[in-house]
Parts: C-alpha cells; sequence; structure tokens
C-alpha cells in the first residue's frame, strides 16, 4: 500500500485543484445529495456533515443502493474511484437533476454518465484498499469549502513517522468513534481495518457508543475517538478496560495512522493487504 505514503503530496495537488472544480461543484444554498459506495460512500457522508456546517446548504449523504428516488434537488455528486461501480452508474443513469462525478478514471462509465466530471487521475491507485483516492477526494471537498489545509497536510507527515499510537497485535476489537463529519471517518477507519486485515471492528457516532456497544468493551478492545470527542465518554470507555486513542491530529492525518495500522495487522498475519480475499477494485454487476 505505497499510495499511504504519498497522501501530503495527492492532498497539495487537491488543494490546488480545488478553485478550478469551484465552478462544477454544487454553489453554496444548493441542496445536494452525494452518493458512493464503500468507502466513497463514507467519504459522501463526511461531505456532507461539512458542507451543512459550513453553511452551503442542505446536503444527504446516501449509499448510492440506498438513494430515495424522486427526491428534490438541484445536483447530485456521486464519488468512485475506479468510475465503473453499478450502484452509481444506475443512480446517474436514473436521475434527471445534474450530476457532478469525481473519479479517478477520466475515461470511464461513471465520467461518461455524469453531466460534469472531476477528474483526480494524481490520486489513482492499484490497491484494491482505497486510500489516497478517498482522502484526496475530502481534501479537494474540504478545500471547496473554504478550509485551510495547510495543519491537516502537516499532520498528514507527522502521521507518517512517527510511531503508531498502539501496538496493532495486542488488540482482537477495534472500535473508532466520530462526531460531526468524523462519523464518515470512523466508519472508513473500521472499513480499512477491516478489509486489509481481517480485523473485527466496529464504528459509531461517539455518543451512541454508551448506548449499547460498550457492553462489548474490555482489555483486548482498541476505541478510538477522530477528531474531538467528550472526554467524560472516553473516560467511561477506559474504565472497561479497554485501551483508548484520543490523538490530536487532524481526523485525515489520523486515519492515515489507521491506514498504517491495518497494513501492520495484516502483515503480522501473513495477510496481503493490497489484494484481500473476496474483494475487488470495483463492484461491476451483471
Amino acid at each position: 500500500m505505497q499510495e499511504i505514503t504519498t497522501q501530503p503530496s495527492a492532498w497539495a495537488e487537491a488543494v490546488r485543484l480545488a478553485p478550478l472544480a469551484a465552478p462544477i461543484l454544487p454553489s453554496r444554498g444548493e441542496r445536494i445529495a452525494a452518493v458512493g459506495c464503500g468507502t466513497s460512500a463514507f467519504m459522501a457522508e463526511a461531505f456532507a456533515s461539512l458542507r451543512e456546517a459550513a453553511g452551503h446548504g442542505e446536503t444527504d449523504a446516501f449509499p448510492a443502493s440506498e438513494m430515495p428516488p424522486g427526491r428534490p434537488y438541484h445536483a447530485i455528486v456521486a464519488i468512485s474511484r475506479s468510475g465503473t461501480t453499478t450502484e452509481v452508474l444506475r443512480l446517474l443513469e436514473a436521475v434527471e437533476v445534474p450530476t457532478i462525478a469525481i473519479t479517478a478514471v477520466a475515461d470511464s462509465p461513471i465520467a461518461r454518465a455524469a453531466n460534469d466530471a472531476l477528474v483526480l487521475e494524481f490520486a489513482d491507485e492499484r490497491s484494491v484498499v482505497q486510500t489516497r483516492f478517498a482522502t484526496s477526494t475530502l481534501a479537494l471537498l474540504r478545500a471547496h469549502l473554504g478550509q485551510d489545509l495547510g495543519q491537516a497536510m502537516a499532520d498528514a507527515e507527522v502521521a507518517l513517522r512517527t510511531e503508531l499510537p498502539l501496538e496493532p497485535g495486542a488488540f482482537d476489537h477495534y472500535v473508532f468513534l466520530g462526531t460531526g463529519w468524523t462519523v464518515g471517518l470512523a466508519h472508513e477507519a473500521a472499513l480499512k481495518l477491516r478489509e486489509a486485515s481481517g480485523s473485527f471492528t466496529e464504528a459509531y457516532p461517539a455518543m451512541e457508543y454508551r448506548h449499547g456497544p460498550i457492553s462489548l468493551a474490555g482489555s483486548r478492545s482498541a476505541v478510538w475517538a477522530l477528531g474531538r470527542v467528550d472526554p467524560r465518554l472516553l473516560e467511561d470507555v477506559a474504565a472497561t478496560g479497554a485501551t483508548v486513542v484520543a490523538g490530536e491530529l487532524d481526523p485525515m492525518a489520523q486515519l492515515i495512522q489507521v491506514q498504517r495500522t491495518a497494513v501492520a495487522l495484516a502483515e503480522l498475519r501473513g495477510l496481503d493487504p493490497d489484494h484481500p480475499r473476496n474483494l475487488t477494485r470495483s463492484v461491476v454487476l451483471s
């Protein structure tokens, strides 16, 4: 997964692209939906939360297969690394509102089906497991919403060169917590460990963790907070005997730490983190 190490430079390229992408992406005040599948759906979820918080307009997020039909929007933003994901393509072909695709492949069915396309070729990947494309897409969208990603890129360098915040082989159970836009990142973090290393992982909005899931926490659990989480919740988690990780880095940089943890776990277990069993680069249905 060499793509992990190139993320700071990829984010810088995404930030550079943001002003050029502005005329294509939805305008402030428009009611939009963001869709994707798997990792791309989680990036859509994070973007939706960020866009509403920034005051740019009502924004829904759905897995492409679950978007309600007939709901009125000014535009739909569809994220797909390969540009071939069947559920996303079917959605774009069915809707009657303007559509924008964000993909890594210019000559792809989804890029052709959308009214407009933003192509992040610099962020494409060989690995089946997404890392660089997902975070570069989110970097582009964060920059588009007016965020300064200077600290995020500096934190990404830190996340790449420092020791991991926990010993991967010491745990059998990993939980990721987020609030607001980092709920999507928490889901993505859990997916990364699950895909690359076959780990038992969960993800929740932070304050929901007390409402049942905490019953599984114990000495072999690592509970990782992405972004700011109520310290009193983390105290309750620590009281179960679980190990708590609550870093100070930008949440996207924390995600890099999770990606590195996934690779370390896979190697400990003799697995190939780039080619997990039962997975392909894109889900294309007949």
